[in-house]
Formats: C-alpha cells, structure tokens, sequence
C-alpha cells in the first residue's frame, strides 16, 4: 500500500502525493469510504494518477464524482480516459462547461490556439451532471458548496470543503491569474467579482488549480482585483478590456486644440 499524504485533512493533492508534477492539480476528496477528483489533467497522465490512487487502497469502484472546474484542455483532456476506468463515477461541471466539452469547441477549451502554434487531441464526451453556484455535492460524511467564480473561463466553478476552497484558475500563490482571453471566454468585470467574493469569504486556504496552495490573503487578492481593474480601462486587453480613457481624453484635446508639444 501506498501511504497517503493529505495536503488537509481528507484532502490528497496528486502531485504533491507524487512529489513531482503532473500538470494541473489534482484533488482527490474523500470521506468513509467515497472519493472523488477535482480535475483530472492531460490524457496521458491519467493511468498513473488512477494506479496511484489504487495503490493508496481507495477502491475504484467507490469513485462517485469527476468534477471539472473549467473545460479547459490542460484539466480535462483526461476526462474521459478517467470516466473509462472508473466507471461508476457520475462527471460533473458547469452547464456551459458542459456545452462546451459535448460540441467540442478546441478554441473555447484552449485545444487550439494557432498563435501559439499549439493543438492537442480533445475528445469530446459526455457530461451526466451540471452544478451551479448553490448546489452542494455530498460526499460520505462531506459536502462541496458550489460557487460559480467566472473570469478566466466560462462556466468555471470553485469548490469549498469547510476553510477550503478549491479555486480553479482565478488566483495563484504569486497573484498571478488564469489566462485573460475574450476567444477563450473571459470577463474582466466577473473576474474582478470571483476575487472579491472569495477575498470577502471566511474561506482560510486556497487550492488552486495550478501551484501550491496558499492562505487566503487580503493584500495579495486585493492587489491582484486592483491590478484587473486597471485591465479593463487599458488597449493591452483591448478584447476584454470596457474602455480606453485615453482616447476620450484625446477627443478632448482634440476639440481644444491642445498641442502636446506646447
């Protein structure tokens, strides 16, 4: 048997439990004898995390949930690689996740991105439930509040397990975010409304879906909102951004006939 190394109490991260990284992070959660992941990863890591939870003696067959945070490639590639060997685990996300992930939109899931030249396989595949902010995934003895936290994606949902919130790609450790890209679904002013709802939360520690976890930091979110907030009066996120002042201002000068060189 593998030994167990719980990042929280009833918390195993994958790639901490490995001592190495995978990709994504991965969360298994678990209570009596039900588990379930938070995210899954590329395809081709799968089988590995899956004999490495076996190793750790949780049965596969009492798997109950596959929950996605977002539909981005890099947390659910493996989604269906996953669902294959565990058969009796019921798959979860947004409905517009879902949307999504069932018409196989590799733009609105980061699988094509032909600036960057990159372009994976993602399958397309099926999702049995939705979850929105609200509803509550019951686990053994536990429950998973839903919160819909959109920004970085459409439909990404944060999960918190009592001081534990697992946050997807709204905020990491350094106070970076999850990529801003209108193509990919982003919303500057909801991303700035996630980061200040869990900014506001009693919520203790955060688990994001890339990186460490982390304290659940005033400074630290608040100069990541303030930081955003200045994105969406900037040309630099012209696709997301909600005006330009500047050009405002240079409509005035402009009726005034101010000369810049004096």
């Amino acid at each position: 048997m593998l030994a167990r190394h719980e990042l929280f109490p009833n918390v195993i991260e994958m790639n901490f439990q490995a001592r190495r990284r995978f990709g994504c992070c991965v969360y298994l959660v678990f209570s009596k004898n039900e588990w379930a992941l938070v995210d899954i990863g590329y395809e081709d890591t799968v089988d590995e995390i899956i004999d490495m939870i076996r190793q750790m003696d949780f049965p596969l067959s009492n798997c109950r949930y596959l929950i996605a945070t977002h539909a981005d490639a890099d947390h659910v590639q493996g989604l269906q690689r996953a669902a294959e060997l565990l058969p009796g685990s019921v798959t979860v996300a947004h409905p517009a996740a879902k949307k999504i992930l069932e018409t196989g939109d590799r733009i609105a899931s980061f699988a094509e991105i032909p600036a960057q030249q990159i372009s994976i396989e993602m399958p397309t595949f099926s999702i049995a439930k939705t979850a929105t902010d609200g509803d509550t995934l019951e686990l053994g003895d536990l429950k998973l509040d839903v919160w819909d936290t959109p920004g970085h994606a459409t439909g990404q949902l944060s999960f918190r397990l009592g001081n534990l919130l697992m946050s997807g790609d709204n905020i990491f450790r350094d106070g970076c975010v999850g990529g801003i890209d209108a193509h990919h679904g982003s919303d500057i002013p909801a991303f700035i409304e996630s980061l200040k709802r869990i900014q506001s939360s009693d919520v203790e520690w955060l688990l994001p879906s890339h990186g460490p976890a982390f304290p659940n930091n005033h400074a630290l979110l608040q100069a990541t909102i303030d930081r955003l907030d200045q994105y969406q009066h900037m040309a630099d996120f012209g696709t997301c951004a909600v005006d330009w002042p500047l050009l405002d201002e240079w409509e005035d000068e402009l009726a005034k006939g101010t000369n810049p060189a004096g």
